[in-house]
């Protein structure tokens, strides 16, 4: 299956639950009530608490899981906030990517999905050998499965930590770039 058809499976379930809330209108705000309603720019016309979201792909297997205590939809500027929003990626793999952080913002049409404060990917291998990434900005771009941060980066792995300022990521073709300050300490085995 084809990374574009992964990552428009994987924001499907966002798409739908936009596309849906957005027609239905449970309380329909009286003439004296929408002035207010328009004047704010950031108003939020639905929420969800609570969500758990499964995707599985083409042949049955798991895709990702996703949970969030708390996703907020704003008109205005078609923006969705997930408050710490929690993803399993398993991508065909029976080991998955955790990925998490305080807040994440979807850009509408999901093109861009910013994930900051606390950003964590962790990944154990076969082996059992965690590899954790922290960072506290990380901007992602689905349809090319590119990450990248302007901030400082933190890699912890079984042989050693590696650091730097600035990171690009090509998620498809499994190459990570360390753009400056890089340093490492590796333990010998």
């Amino acid at each position: 299956m084809s990374a574009n058809v992964r990552l428009a499976l994987f924001f499907l379930p966002f798409a739908a639950l936009v596309a849906a809330l957005g027609y239905w209108n449970i309380n329909s705000p009286s003439e004296n009530e929408l002035p207010a309603l328009t004047a704010a720019e950031n108003t939020i016309d639905f929420f969800a608490k609570g969500t758990h979201t499964l995707q599985f792909n083409q042949s049955g297997a798991l895709h990702y899981e996703l949970s969030s205590p708390r996703i907020e939809h704003t008109q205005h500027d078609d923006i969705t906030l997930l408050l710490q929003p929690n993803l399993l990626l398993f991508r065909g793999n029976e080991l998955p990517w955790k990925i998490s952080s305080e807040r994440s913002l979807v850009s509408p049409g999901g093109t861009q999905v910013e994930l900051s404060q606390n950003v964590r990917i962790e990944r154990t291998d076969e082996k059992g050998r965690p590899t954790i990434l922290s960072t506290e900005q990380l901007f992602y771009v689905p349809d090319t499965e590119y990450a990248h941060t302007p901030l400082a980066v933190k890699i912890e792995a079984a042989n050693g930590i590696t650091t730097g300022v600035g990171m690009q990521t090509y998620l498809n073709e499994s190459k990570m770039h360390l753009l400056s300050n890089v340093r490492g300490r590796h333990d010998v085995r």
